[in-house]
């Protein structure tokens, strides 16, 4: 496959001390304020936007569902996040992680929209469902709702919050003194939805945002995942380990974004990387196997219990996995994940402990350990063998792992004419070579006048 030169996309996803759960361990690391200290976040993106990555990003989830023993796990509420780190950068787009599960569509969409205008253009939106019973609990439900309501619901979700982005259109705002109009309401509309899920009147009441609405991101690779991206999401994040899979994932979602008669060039799909860097390759080993060995595995086996839907008595350490396992049928929380994880031990023999190690870097996501040349040549072969549009960078450490991709693995992808020299628009759609989307009121207005 052959892509434009210039054209790889980098996004730098963070997390607390970083994607290595035993990062916060290490004698850099302050591990009492990474998730909450809003100047080191800030200070991560700053390092980011100086080498002109495409975006940032955050996670999030409505529940404190793991032990608290294990690693960081305070975090906070990522919008808020957004806000704050769009005060001191300029040109990095700003995206983070809300459940279409746990909210409403209106507070939602006017959170992502003042985001948006706050920033000049660089919101995105990680549209995820969550896929763990603690949230629902949180909310007032037994239990979590199956996959499949989850993404119906997800669906009418965005279908609300797209007509409530297209409520006012962009040349709603006269401001007119001498004929004291500040506004023409025949282009402020009330949506009037009523579905399944969701009524609502509108309109919004934020005038439409710099990007007409934010960038669209989606993170699930399951079967109804990989349909809500195909039909909706404008960057996909993923996970594989091989290059063969990902080859497979890459085409099949092009392919689902065809059917649903978009072109697939405008869903770009961008699979993560643990880049662990040293000198030499030794040393980069000798980084990630220091790691490894910092963690507990009593904390990892309960995790990777919770994920297999098993108990972690049934997870001796030094065994491979038992033969025994639920099927992805009857897995109602992360079905994507599961599956890369059972695939990834079983095709490899991998006993408990080995599949500890393989997961404390990125949680099923590729991690590469080497030279910075060794890291760009990864990140090359997926991009020229139609595996990807780009990456999502996950340090392992942080700031070290960021810092080092940063000043080392960048320049060599510039050199190399995979990546820009310099930012050359101000809002994310512009960094991802995506438009702004057309307001339906407008288009409507617009195909009147032509008939």
């Amino acid at each position: 496959m052959t892509h434009r030169p210039g054209q790889l996309h980098l996004n730098a996803f963070l997390m607390s001390s970083g994607h290595h759960e035993a990062s916060w361990r290490l004698p850099e690391s302050d591990p009492s304020s990474v998730s909450t200290n809003i100047a080191f976040l800030q200070q991560l993106a700053l390092t980011a936007e100086r080498g002109r990555l495409d975006s940032i990003f955050f996670a999030d989830g409505p529940a404190q569902g793991r032990d608290v023993g294990r690693r960081p796990s305070g975090t906070l509420e990522p919008t808020v996040v957004l806000a704050a780190i769009a005060a001191v950068t300029s040109r990095i787009g700003l995206i983070a992680t809300a459940s279409t599960t746990y909210n409403d569509p209106y507070n939602l969409a006017r959170r992502f929209a003042s985001v948006d205008h706050i920033s000049g253009g660089r919101a995105g939106w990680n549209i995820v469902t969550t896929a763990f019973g603690e949230a629902a609990r949180n909310f007032g439900l037994a239990d979590q709702p199956s996959h499949r309501e989850r993404y119906e619901r997800a669906a009418e979700f965005l279908e609300v919050s797209l007509k409530l982005w297209d409520s006012w259109e962009a040349d709603a705002e006269v401001g007119d003194k001498a004929a004291g109009v500040w506004g023409d309401s025949s282009k402020v509309h009330a949506i009037g939805h009523v579905g399944e899920h969701f009524s609502v009147a509108g309109a919004l009441t934020t005038p439409r945002s710099p990007q007409g609405r934010p960038l669209l991101v989606q993170a699930g690779s399951s079967e109804d995942g990989k349909d809500f991206a195909a039909q909706y999401a404008e960057a996909v994040f993923t996970a594989q380990q091989t290059l063969a899979d990902a080859q497979e994932f890459y085409a099949d979602l092009k392919r689902r974004a065809v059917e649903w008669g978009r072109d697939p060039a405008t869903v770009l799909v961008l699979p993560g990387i643990v880049p662990v860097i040293g000198a030499t390759e030794a040393e980069a080993r000798e980084k990630e196997d220091e790691l490894d060995r910092l963690i507990k595995p009593e904390y990892a086996r309960v995790e990777l219990a919770k994920t297999l839907r098993v108990h972690p008595d049934d997870l001796p350490l030094d065994r491979e996995l038992p033969a025994d396992l639920p099927s992805e049928d009857e897995i109602e929380g992360a079905k994507s994940r599961y599956t890369l994880v059972v695939n990834l031990a079983r095709r490899e023999h991998l006993t408990v402990r080995q599949l500890i190690g393989r997961l404390g870097g990125g949680r099923g996501h590729r991690t590469f350990s080497g030279t910075a040349e060794q890291v760009a040549d990864a990140i090359q072969d997926w991009y020229d063998h139609g595996a990807a549009d780009g990456f999502n960078i996950m340090p392992a450490v942080l700031p070290s792992g960021l810092d080092d991709f940063v000043d080392q693995v960048v320049p060599i992808l510039v050199d190399r004419g995979l990546f820009r020299t310099e930012y050359t628009g101000t809002t994310l759609r512009e960094h991802y070579g995506l438009a702004v989307p057309e307001n339906r009121w407008t288009a409507a207005r617009t195909a009147e006048i032509a008939r």
